[in-house]
């Protein structure tokens, strides 16, 4: 457990990063994180940061800074594309999950997902991308519901260039920003929070409504 937490805290660790493969090694972790299901406690949305960070204030392999960033972000964009391709194709070989209910995998869940993905399929796999562990599983998701890959294609080249070029550019422009260098725990922990608070407050409504609705069904003269 002690090296994963090594291995994760060196990831928010710029002089790291460009120590130990550069950001290549950024294009692989979102590739991971993007389309495997153990990568889901990657720090995605964080390691585009610095990612950006990284490169307003070196120049290669380009010696011109912003061409360096239409670069990276291209690169990065492109393997969060095939992160989501993969974890797609894994998602359409997994029915056997589904073959019957199991602790972690229910049928219903099944037919909920595919239900949803028939209405709003495209804008989720979108908004997807801004959403820790959500990100993971989404494309294995659409895989399993067999969203259709024309449609699939055109919203996780979308997402994923989206995604990838706000959140890079952001960092690229603070990179060279005295207070952003110094106070880069702050920034992360404010990322990381923007990320996820959402899904919080949505997990969290939606058990008081699932408790409401079992509180109203008791009560209800048999």
């Amino acid at each position: 457990m002690e090296p994963i937490l090594e291995f994760l805290q060196n990831l928010l660790n710029p002089e790291w990063i460009v120590q130990h493969g550069g950001l290549y090694i950024v294009a692989l972790i979102v590739f991971i994180e993007t389309g495997l299901f153990f990568g889901f406690f990657l720090p995605g949305d964080s390691l585009l940061f610095i990612a950006g960070m990284i490169i307003a204030n070196t120049l290669s392999p380009f010696a011109d800074p912003l061409v360096n960033l239409v670069f990276w972000i291209g690169l990065i964009t492109f393997a969060g594309v095939l992160g989501n391709f993969l974890g797609y194709w894994l998602g359409k070989k997994s029915d056997v999950l589904f073959s019957k209910d199991r602790w972690l995998f229910k049928r219903k869940y099944l037919i909920q997902a595919e239900a949803f993905y028939a209405k709003k399929g495209g804008g989720a796999i979108i908004i997807a991308r801004f959403l820790p562990v959500i990100r993971t599983f989404a494309p294995i998701v659409a895989g399993m519901v067999r969203m259709n890959s024309s449609k699939f294609s055109f919203y996780n080249i979308i997402g994923s260039f989206l995604w990838v070029t706000s959140i890079v550019s952001a960092g690229f422009l603070l990179g060279e920003n005295a207070w952003a260098k110094d106070h880069l725990e702050k920034i992360v922990i404010g990322i990381v929070l923007i990320t996820t608070g959402p899904v919080l407050l949505k997990l969290i409504l939606s058990r008081k409504k699932n408790n409401l609705e079992e509180k109203t069904i008791l009560n209800v003269p048999g």
